[in-house]
């Protein structure tokens, strides 16, 4: 009865399983799953079972069921076992595997780095085989296996990078397919290496280097290491693309090694090593050990053990180790001079080519012996004339012992007086050069033994001296003093008496009318009888194969005598550029420089004879191009920046324009010594080639410009005058000046004596009849009021000027003049 009343109750069915589980979300430690109700019944409980855990969990409402798993252990991998559980009746199980999130690397770093690789390294984490780890950078997406090291730590090579470059990179952990959070870091390549550094100036104590920076970055910096001294300089310091530095309180004539770092993020480069030397010190002084005629004897205490040395006077000589120098004293001979000449020498001590400041010091040869010594005796019996050769070399004066005086003489001759009729002298002959003496000769003379008849013919002899003497005096006065008596060295040409006489400034009119009839015929007969002057002195200094070059046309060279001779540099010929001194007005024979306009070729020694003569002005009468045609080149900066001509350094310090001319102030520094002066440059725009201006007006007022300038100046060397060949327009400016000087001063002028003086110095001054023309206008406009003015035709007969094509086309690749 029992049995049948159990076997009647029904028993409950199995339950079905879970089909599917999801993680919801993930941590290291912890896991979040998720998984449909069965029959979307909330009768039913569910067990899950894990690691020997039990967890139940109640069926709630909704239609999914969320457990959070923690306490796990990060990077492993779980299995779940799901039993879905109705009235105790638990399903057959539904099993699910999945993973904590692996934990991320806690720290990379550098193993080694080059400019392009970074080796980067890590420990495992938690030691674990079997991790991989994705590296991103860049957009490179690389993934390391953990299993390919044997060792705890992993390694990476990363190629292809870029020099100096920051990088920022993120490391993944990842265990089946999980990835942990991610590490970041960053890191650097090596930077470049500086390729070369030079240096930009040097003395004894300093040198300021320069270098480009590295890939044109101011993200670098630089570690400067020298003497065991380190240097940091800051590339963003610097706005442009190079660095300087200046490293001082150094030793004079010493070699220093420097080498030089890239650093970028506290990452260096490999080393620039740099070598250089500082300035040797200058010797202090030299002394004369022994001289004769023709040799010096030199002798200087070494600097600094110093071994090598250059001397130089109009040639070179190099001192090295060897016989002139000993320990501690240096002897050099100089040979090869001229007898009583004294010389200029600048001694260069030399450390490893370089070259300290020159030491300058002047010494005299002995003069040489006089030669030739004879003697004659003055009619009347009472002196006697002695006389001698001219000098071998130089000297100075002579010296003349005998009947106790000593005289001294300049030429080669001196008459003594206050002697004894018919008696018998000896006379001592001496040369002087400077302080020092030759030897001396001696010659034994007789007095003349006629005294009377000697005192008869000595007083006839001096009434005709005094009367030739009063007829050259008279014959000189047919020229004015202004330019009669020059100082200059040009050839004498004596001018007609009945011509060229000053002309008063009561008469100029009617002078000045005369000329005028017959088109200007008076002109053209006056200009006509100036075409020769000066036409036969040497130009053989401009003939030179090497000086041809300098020249910018080939009929207009610079005479020999009156030509500006500059200071020789590399050899006989670096003395000469196409320049002559130019007589003013009151006996000035230098108070211009009558100069061509300079070629691409000769701008350095046109500022090298500026700087050399001491001028403070500049004239120059031309535009750079002319009807398309080169006829100066600009030898002046085009802008405010800095130029270097030779070892000039010119810079313009202001510029001002006028309708007709502009002005402007140049500041030019000699680069050896540091010394700066301050040039004014007179620009006059308005003047065409070969002809003249339009009117008189501004160019007597640019005039008045120039005439102040320069006699706020009167200590300044020449004033420097150009236009293209530098005779037509230059002659005329300079023959305005210097005739309206006269004018004031003499209330006369005598332009056709201007001119011809002007032309004893340099060729075709006042180049063309018109010019002629123009300045007997600017006179006749400087006596009339302005309201006068009546312009005059102008009427040109130029003298032709033929360009050096050849040095054209070499100097400046333009077509001739």
């Amino acid at each position: 009865m029992y049995a049948s009343f159990f076997h009647s109750l029904p028993l409950p069915l199995a339950s079905s399983n879970v089909y599917s589980a999801f993680v919801r979300s993930r941590t290291e430690t912890g896991l979040i799953l998720q998984w449909n109700k069965v029959n979307n019944s909330s009768s039913y409980s569910y067990r899950l079972n894990y690691n020997g855990i039990n967890i139940n969990i109640n069926g709630s409402e909704g239609g999914s069921v969320v457990i959070i798993i923690s306490s796990l252990s990060s990077g492993n991998k779980y299995t779940f076992t799901f039993y879905t559980v109705f009235e105790g009746v638990e399903s057959s199980g539904f099993n699910f595997t999945s993973v904590t999130t692996p934990s991320s690397v806690t720290d990379v770093w550098v193993k080694s780095r080059t400019e392009t690789e970074l080796i980067l390294e890590w420990n495992k984490v938690n030691n674990i085989d079997n991790y991989s780890y994705r590296l991103i950078y860049n957009i490179m997406n690389i993934t390391i296996n953990g299993s390919d090291f044997e060792n705890d730590t992993v390694t990476r090579n990363i190629s292809s990078l870029s020099p100096g470059t920051k990088y920022t990179f993120t490391l993944y952990t990842v265990f089946e397919e999980v990835e942990s959070s991610g590490f970041n870091f960053t890191n650097v390549t090596t930077p470049s290496i500086v390729t070369s550094v030079s240096v930009k100036s040097r003395t004894e104590t300093w040198l300021i280097l320069e270098w480009n920076k590295v890939n044109n970055s101011s993200s670098y910096s630089y570690r400067l290491n020298y003497n065991e001294i380190n240097n940091t300089i800051n590339g963003s310091d610097f706005a442009n693309n190079v660095v300087t530095h200046n490293i001082s309180s150094l030793s004079a004539g010493t070699k220093y090694s420097f080498t030089f770092y890239t650093v970028f993020e506290g990452v260096e480069s490999s080393g620039f090593n740099f070598t250089n030397v500082t300035t040797p010190s200058s010797v202090n002084s030299v002394t004369v050990k022994s001289r004769t005629e023709t040799e010096l004897i030199l002798e200087w205490n070494k600097v600094n053990n110093i071994d090598s040395y250059r001397l130089n006077n109009d040639r070179t000589y190099r001192i090295n180790r060897g016989s002139e120098v000993g320990d501690n004293v240096v002897t050099q001979t100089v040979s090869g001079l001229s007898p009583g000449t004294k010389y200029n020498f600048t001694l260069y001590t030399v450390f490893e080519g370089v070259e300290s400041s020159g030491f300058n010091f002047t010494s005299i040869t002995i003069p040489a012996t006089v030669t030739g010594l004879g003697c004659k005796y003055a009619s009347g019996g009472y002196g006697l004339t002695v006389f001698w050769d001219p000098p071998v070399g130089e000297r100075t004066g002579v010296k003349v012992d005998g009947n106790g005086q000593s005289l001294n003489a300049s030429g080669e001759s001196l008459s003594i007086g206050g002697l004894q009729p018919a008696q018998w002298y000896t006379l001592t002959v001496t040369a002087l050069s400077w302080d020092l003496q030759s030897n001396s000769a001696s010659v034994t003379c007789q007095t003349d033994p006629g005294g009377v008849i000697a005192g008869v013919l000595v007083f006839l002899l001096l009434v005709i001296i005094l009367c030739v003497g009063i007829f050259i005096w008279r014959r000189k006065r047919a020229l004015p003093s202004v330019f009669g008596n020059s100082k200059s060295k040009s050839v004498e040409h004596n001018l007609p008496s009945d011509k060229y006489k000053p002309i008063p400034l009561k008469k100029f009119p009617e002078h000045f009318i005369s000329l005028s009839r017959d088109d200007n015929r008076g002109f053209s007969v006056e200009y006509e009888d100036l075409g020769t002057v000066g036409t036969d002195q040497s130009r053989a200094a401009a003939l030179f194969p090497e000086n041809k070059s300098k020249n910018r046309f080939t009929n207009v060279l610079a005479y020999d005598l009156s030509r500006v001779k500059l200071t020789q540099q590399d050899g006989p010929d670096s003395d000469y550029i196409n320049a002559n001194y130019m007589p003013g007005y009151n006996r000035n024979s230098r108070q211009y420089i009558a100069a061509q306009g300079p070629l691409p070729c000769t701008i350095s020694d046109f500022w090298r004879m500026v700087w050399e003569q001491k001028s403070t002005a500049i004239v120059m009468l031309t535009n750079c191009v002319e009807n398309g045609r080169p006829k100066c080149e600009q030898y002046w900066p085009l802008d405010y920046t800095p130029c270097i001509y030779g070892n000039l350094l010119v810079t313009i310090q202001s510029e001002h324009k006028e309708k007709s001319w502009t002005l402007r102030e140049f500041v030019v520094r000699n680069k050896d010594t540091s010394e700066e002066r301050t040039v004014m440059h007179f620009h006059f725009t308005a003047w065409p080639d070969h002809g003249v201006p339009a009117g008189t007006d501004e160019l007597i007022q640019f005039r008045e410009l120039v005439r102040h300038h320069i006699e706020r100046f009167p200590t300044s060397g020449p004033t420097v005058v150009h236009c293209s060949a530098g005779v037509g327009r230059t002659g005329t400016l300079i023959a305005l000046d210097t005739l309206l000087q006269q004018l004031v001063k003499e209330e006369a002028v005598n332009i056709a004596a201007c001119v011809h003086h002007m032309r004893l110095n340099r060729p075709l001054m006042v180049q063309t009849e018109s010019q002629y023309v123009f300045l007997h206008q600017c006179i006749m406009d400087s006596l009339q009021p302005k309201e006068d003015f009546i312009p005059e035709p102008i009427y040109e007969n130029s003298d032709m000027i033929y360009a050096n094509s050849m040095v054209l086309r070499q100097c400046s690749g333009n077509s001739p003049v």
